[in-house]
């Protein structure tokens, strides 16, 4: 055997003993690849749901304030009512009373349309709090895959602890959205 074959032979041993070193670092990374898929669809899943929460409270709010104008112009009808002269009283008190009637039934109605469309804002408040939580987690792991990679080309071991330290961090983020209400 000549001694370029032994080198080339003693080389390969030497990349071999390497690749075989950097493979946890490669799996670390097609983990995090994994995890950044997967914190990405969950984050722009709840972003939609936010959207269509949002869409949702500001139906409410205009079912309300329809509501709340027909009840206007009713009361506006009946105050005319009082101060105009009118060829038939008997209509114009029974007119007033149905009015009154149907605002006091209304004045419920409205109280609760206004608390359903708050209830719709509370929701549309935790979506975005959610998605804020997972795209912070997004960022952390790429961020985190992106530093492990660094190991691959310069295999110095600091990168890839540095790398997963941020993805801890990101798995923390995604992982909070479960504490929230």
């Amino acid at each position: 055997m000549e001694a370029n074959e032994s080198q080339e032979l003693q080389e390969h041993a030497e990349d071999g003993a390497h690749e075989s070193s950097m493979r946890p670092v490669a799996f670390t990374m097609s983990v995090l690849a994994v995890l950044v898929a997967v914190t990405t669809v969950l984050g722009h899943r709840t972003h939609t749901e936010a959207v269509l929460s949002q869409n949702k409270a500001t139906d409410q709010w205009n079912f309300y304030q329809a509501h709340k104008i027909r009840d206007n112009d009713t009361e506006l009808t009946s105050d005319l009512l009082g101060i105009v002269s009118v060829t038939n009283p008997a209509a114009a008190a029974s007119l007033s009373k149905s009015y009154a009637d149907h605002r006091s039934k209304w004045a419920q109605e409205l109280k609760q349309e206004q608390d359903q469309a708050e209830a719709l804002e509370a929701q549309v408040g935790r979506a975005e709090a959610k998605a804020d939580r997972f795209d912070l987690a997004e960022a952390l792991l790429e961020i985190g895959l992106v530093i492990t990679s660094v190991t691959l080309l310069t295999h110095a071991r600091g990168y890839w602890y540095l790398g997963i330290a941020f993805a801890l961090g990101g798995i923390a983020s995604a992982l909070s959205v479960l504490l929230l209400k």
